[in-house]
């Protein structure tokens, strides 16, 4: 049968009103249920190559032709020119060159938040890739170690581990302060002074060193417009970092943050430090715990690291009524958070608490003949307590170890020969302690082995006067921080950091010893005099 002819739009018109007056004219009309059957035409495909779709066919086995002619496939439907040519158009702008920023897009894509945020973390992830080294070479039959036997007895009791360093940061700066994260054990914050040759940079900076990576750069770093006297991490808030300054403000870093500026500081006022703030520490439990602080002008403050615009507690420790203590360090025996002792300017420790009916100084012990430059409790933990026992170091070249039972020393270790800048007990063995002196030697006592010299000793490179020394938590590693801005960690020996299990007798017996000796010799001295 031929195609039906198309009607024209006029034509159509005057149809469809022909048959609706002729439907009038016959009367009603019955309606029924008429039988619809509906028929799918497809429309008719045309195929085009070319060469750039034309692809090779591959020989298939019989059985995935017979799968295939089963399957039908839908045909696709036939494009209107219009949408060919929108689709053409749409391919020729996708394949265009990308828009070019402009500088002023450039500026403020590279300081806005979400990229700084970006570039910061990445980088930091970068830079430990990047400084991973493994040494594919390594022979576990132990061929290797044959040849460095003697190198590895000779530096069994120290040895060098890792150097931080940065060249803008903490070049020309003296290291004021070290501390390791006890909830990372692997992060080490180093506070650091002004840097006089660099004066349009910030006089105070602190930085947060990672030991678990290889890289040289930084974890972190921070600063502040006055020199940085002391820090230390804020124990039970892994992400805060405390320090004291020389301006007498203390101020709190924060890491989450991406400002290295304080997110919060103390008021220089009255009624907080107007002096060099040379001790922060955090005392207390997980649900109550506080920030302690002292200045060079005898005044300590208790703080909440969630507000620091007013200390909730102070007071001013004075001597027998005499001028303030001009502190210059302090130490809190372990689990104590009312007790604590402080080194002076003048040379004298003083024991003091916080709180009751005495609070303030409590004794003073004499024996140095300079300002006092670093003080410590004794810190391991053991059979025996020996928390009353603290040691000192001192600008008269000397280390002297004390009890609070007694204001004078139990003992004087006199082998260095310039000044001692800092000394602290072994957190994990009673006997042990290190000392690190003017001419960059670090020394380690253990007073179970020899009282007259030091265990094990290392001059560091350059005999820089190291300033600052810290233990790691476990024992096994040890930092010491130096007057140009060099920190380098030692490992320490195991035959020397690890205790037996009869150290804290023999400890004992050694202090017995001590004591015995320091009779003898107050009673000699005693029946000279009359003579």
């Amino acid at each position: 049968s031929s195609d039906p002819q198309p009607i024209e739009q006029g034509q159509g018109l005057n149809y469809l009103r022909t048959f609706v007056f002729t439907l009038f004219r016959r009367g009603p009309i019955k309606l029924g249920m008429a039988k619809i059957t509906q028929v799918d035409f497809p429309p008719r495909e045309i195929v085009t190559y070319t060469k750039e779709t034309q692809t090779p066919v591959m020989a298939q086995p019989k059985e995935d032709e017979e799968e295939e002619d089963d399957v039908v496939t839908p045909k696709p439907p036939i494009e209107p020119e219009e949408e060919k040519t929108l689709k053409k158009d749409e391919e020729s702008d996708s394949k265009a060159p990308p828009h070019e920023l402009t500088e002023e897009e450039k500026q403020q894509i590279l300081h806005s938040e979400e990229f700084l945020s970006f570039f910061d973390h990445s980088t930091r992830i970068v830079e430990r890739a990047l400084s991973e080294q493994i040494n594919i070479f390594f022979d576990y039959s132990g061929r290797d170690l044959e040849d460095k036997e003697g190198e590895i007895q000779a530096g069994a009791k120290l040895s060098l581990n890792r150097q931080f360093f940065d060249e803008r940061w903490s070049k020309h700066r003296v290291v004021s302060c070290l501390d390791w994260s006890s909830q990372y054990p692997e992060l080490l914050v180093a506070s650091y002074n002004n840097n006089e040759d660099a004066p349009h940079e910030p006089d105070g900076v602190a930085l947060v060193w990672n030991m678990k990576y290889k890289k040289t750069t930084p974890e972190y770093v921070f600063h502040c417009q006055s020199a940085v006297m002391s820090a230390t991490f804020a124990k039970f808030h892994p992400n805060l970092v405390v320090g004291g300054t020389y301006s007498g403000q203390i101020v709190l870093w924060d890491n989450r943050s991406n400002k290295r500026t304080p997110v919060q500081r103390t008021p220089l006022s009255a009624a907080a430090h107007t002096h060099p703030v040379y001790c922060v520490n955090v005392v207390g439990t997980q649900n109550a715990h506080n920030l302690i602080s002292i200045s060079t002008d005898g005044k300590i403050c208790s703080w909440s690291l969630d507000m620091l615009s007013h200390p909730q507690d102070s007071m001013e420790l004075v001597h027998k009524q005499s001028k303030a203590v001009a502190v210059t360090s302090m130490s809190f025996p372990v689990g104590d958070v009312n007790n604590f002792v402080v080194g002076s300017e003048e040379g004298s420790v003083y024991t003091a608490c916080r709180h009751g009916s005495k609070a303030g100084i409590s004794e003073m012990f004499e024996g140095h003949q300079g300002p006092i430059t670093g003080i410590h409790c004794h810190a391991a933990v053991g059979a025996v307590d020996f928390s009353h026992l603290f040691v000192t170091s001192s600008f008269d070249w000397t280390v002297k170890l004390w009890t609070t039972k007694n204001n004078k020393p139990l003992y004087s270790f006199e082998d260095n020969s310039d000044y001692v800048y800092d000394v602290m007990w072994s957190p994990t063995h009673p006997a042990l302690f290190a000392c690190v002196d003017g001419m960059g030697r670090l020394d380690l006592w253990n007073l179970n082995n020899d009282t007259e010299v030091p265990t094990a000793s290392i001059s560091v490179e350059g005999n820089p006067a190291l300033n600052r020394v810290r233990w790691t938590h476990s024992g096994r590693e040890i930092a010491v921080g130096d007057s140009e801005g060099q920190i380098v960690i030692y490992d320490v020996g195991e035959q020397i950091a690890v205790p037996r299990n009869d150290e804290w007798a023999r400890f004992g017996r050694t202090l017995a010893e001590i004591n015995a000796n320091r009779a003898d010799a107050e009673e000699e001295a005693a029946t000279r005099i009359p003579a």
